[in-house]
Parts: C-alpha cells; sequence; structure tokens
C-alpha cells in the first residue's frame, strides 16, 4: 500500500513538473506587441555589496533606448555599495542619479530605500529592478512592448548566472527551475500571473490609484539579498501567510523531497532506495533539459540539484514553528496578509496590526 502510495505522489509530482514545462515553452514563444517607447525612470534600491554590483548597474547604463534615468538609492553613505554607486554615476552622469535618505518610517527596507528616489523620478513610467540584475542592451526595448493599454505591470522572467559561492550556487538553481516554472505554470494554466521583485514597469498614475508605496509599506516583499537559507525561510512564510491552505500543494512540486519523504515513512530499503534514486536521476535530467532552453551553461553543479531540493523540502516545515523573520538587520513578527510588526513591540502592537489588516479587506 505504501508503494502505491509513493508512486501515485511521485508520478503526480513528476506530472506537475510535465506541465511546467509546457507552461515554459509557450511562455518563450510569446511575441510582445507596443511599439512605443516612452521615457523611464529607473530606481535600483542598493543595499551592501552583491557580487558584480558594478557591472550589474553599469548593464543598465547600456540599454539601447532613447530616453531614461537611473536612480540609485541608499539610506546612508557608509553603505559599501555607495562607492560603486558614485563610479557608476562619475562614469554616466548624464543618465544617473544618486539619492541618500533614511527618514522613512516604512517597516518595509526595501520599500523605506525606494520612497525618496519615486518622489524625484521625473517620469511617468518608472522600472523597480534590483541590484542583483544583470540585463541584455535590449531589456528595456523589451519590457516596454508588453506595455499597452490594458496592461498596468510588466515583469520579467529571471535566470540566474555566474553564481559563485555556494548559497549563490543553489539560489540559480533554484531560479532556474522551480521558481521560473511555477511562475510559467501559474500564468499560462492557472490564469494567475506572478509579478517578480526583480522588474516591475509601471505607469505612475496606475501604481497611485492602488495606493503606491504607502499601500506596501508595512508589508513583507521580496528583496535583494543571497543568503539562500534565509530568503527561502522568508519566502516559505510569505506564501503560508498569503496562501493558507493552498500552501499544503507546494511539495507536490518538489518531486525529490516527495520521494524522500515517503522513502523514509515507509522504511529504508532496497526499493526505497531504488524508487528515490530513480527520481533524483529523473529530476537531475529535466532540471538540464530546462536549463538547456533557457540557454544557460552548466556545469558539475548540476549534481548539487538533491541538495538545494531537499533543504527546499525542509524549509516548508518553517512557517507551523515561528512567523518571524530576521530581514536585513531587523527582526519583524509577519501577520495575515504578510503585513509586518517589529518582533520587540508588545503583543497589543501586534494583535492591532492584525486587526486592521483583517478589517481592511
Amino acid at each position: 500500500m505504501t508503494l502505491w502510495i509513493f508512486l501515485c505522489l511521485v508520478s503526480l509530482s513528476f506530472l506537475i513538473y510535465f506541465f511546467q514545462v509546457l507552461a515554459l515553452r509557450k511562455k518563450l514563444k510569446e511575441r510582445n506587441f507596443s511599439i512605443n517607447l516612452p521615457a523611464i525612470s529607473i530606481i535600483k534600491p542598493l543595499k551592501g555589496l552583491d557580487d558584480n554590483l558594478f557591472d550589474n548597474l553599469e548593464s543598465f547604463c547600456l540599454q539601447d533606448y532613447p530616453e531614461y534615468e537611473i536612480i540609485l538609492s541608499l539610506e546612508n553613505q557608509n553603505d559599501p555599495a555607495y562607492r560603486v554607486a558614485e563610479k557608476i554615476r562619475n562614469k554616466y552622469p548624464e543618465k544617473v542619479k544618486i539619492v541618500i535618505d533614511n527618514s522613512s518610517k516604512a517597516l518595509n527596507p526595501k520599500v523605506r530605500n525606494m520612497i525618496t528616489a519615486y518622489r524625484i523620478s521625473k517620469y511617468d513610467y518608472f522600472l523597480i529592478s534590483d541590484s542583483n540584475v544583470f540585463v541584455d542592451s535590449d531589456y528595456l526595448r523589451k519590457t516596454v512592448s508588453s506595455m499597452t493599454e490594458d496592461v498596468g505591470l510588466v515583469t520579467n522572467l529571471i535566470v540566474g548566472t555566474r553564481g559563485k559561492s555556494i548559497g549563490a550556487i543553489l539560489e540559480n538553481l533554484q531560479l532556474n527551475s522551480f521558481i521560473i516554472l511555477s511562475v510559467c505554470l501559474l500564468d499560462k494554466f492557472l490564469k494567475m500571473p506572478c509579478s517578480i521583485g526583480k522588474s516591475m514597469l509601471m505607469r505612475k498614475k496606475d501604481f497611485e490609484e492602488i495606493g503606491g508605496f504607502g499601500a506596501i509599506r508595512d508589508v513583507l516583499a521580496e528583496d535583494y539579498q543571497k543568503r539562500f537559507l534565509n530568503r527561502h525561510t522568508r519566502w516559505a512564510k510569505i506564501r503560508w501567510k498569503i496562501g493558507g491552505v493552498k500552501y499544503f500543494t507546494k511539495p507536490l512540486v518538489n518531486p525529490i523531497f516527495v520521494s524522500f519523504f515517503i522513502s523514509i515513512l515507509s522504511g529504508i530499503s532496497s526499493l526505497s532506495a531504488i524508487l528515490f534514486l530513480s527520481s533524483v536521476s529523473m529530476k537531475i535530467m529535466l532540471d538540464l533539459f530546462v536549463i538547456r532552453m533557457l540557454k544557460q551553461k552548466i556545469g558539475l553543479e548540476i549534481m548539487l540539484i538533491p541538495l538545494k531540493d531537499l533543504i527546499n523540502g525542509i524549509i516548508w516545515f518553517v512557517p507551523f514553528f515561528t512567523s518571524k523573520v530576521n530581514w536585513r538587520g531587523n527582526k519583524y513578527v509577519i501577520s495575515k496578509n504578510t503585513v509586518l510588526a517589529l518582533a520587540h513591540e508588545n503583543s497589543f502592537m501586534r494583535n492591532y496590526l492584525k486587526l486592521k489588516t483583517i478589517f481592511s479587506h
């Protein structure tokens, strides 16, 4: 009986993977429509030194696009990213501005970092891009080409490249399999488009109609740090707080963890070991196929896929035990819909924020 459960769940997991790959193929075949090229303000919040930060920022200065500005925002001059930002501004003074401000009281540190930059931006279209993003010279043209009259936000699929540390390599493997496949599946088959925080193009009038930064100043969202465990633990808590019961379906898109978990429950044996190793081999081959679809290079790091999937499977349990996160040096408690409260605030304030969230929807 246990064997049949094992086979059914693992088969279902790989079936979902198959539909994810179909969704990715559909997404990659999409064509853009608009030929309008409006002026754009690019806002890039900086915090700390990302790998290849200078190259990342410079790639935005080399866009084949008629009119745009780049605003690099920091909270203070002591941030190590400030020196890199200065080098970029000195090299491209006609395109780049630096904003330093820490006056906002927003709990979301990424939002806090962007409020002043948004206020001084001069164009009607603005694009938020994280500091660890590197783009080709046609990035702006391709992004804007999807901004038709009935579109309010354009985001982009992302791939992970140039990872150096073990954490960065695991992150790239996750981006180039689970993340990109899940985004495509939700969009193409479930009609649930996802906005990826690393690249978001909007019109100011649309953004302000939904509340602007004031609506998300105290809400947990994706940011740009590189710590693999911290980032994915935080994302798991976000998915649990937003998805509720739907969160329980997430392990089904992780066939390696499903096969490992059921093997442990059924007792370690030669048969369970063979089934687990078969699942691992198949998942590695499928991920390799997807990475080649994305035209990315990969070497021996592909053998870390089982480790990455097992870690993410374990992370799935974390939100059931704690709702606290440590984010850029600040400790928060996450309430419903990911509204934040500082962890040291008393229970009265946390309960107030929860009630505020409940009665505002």
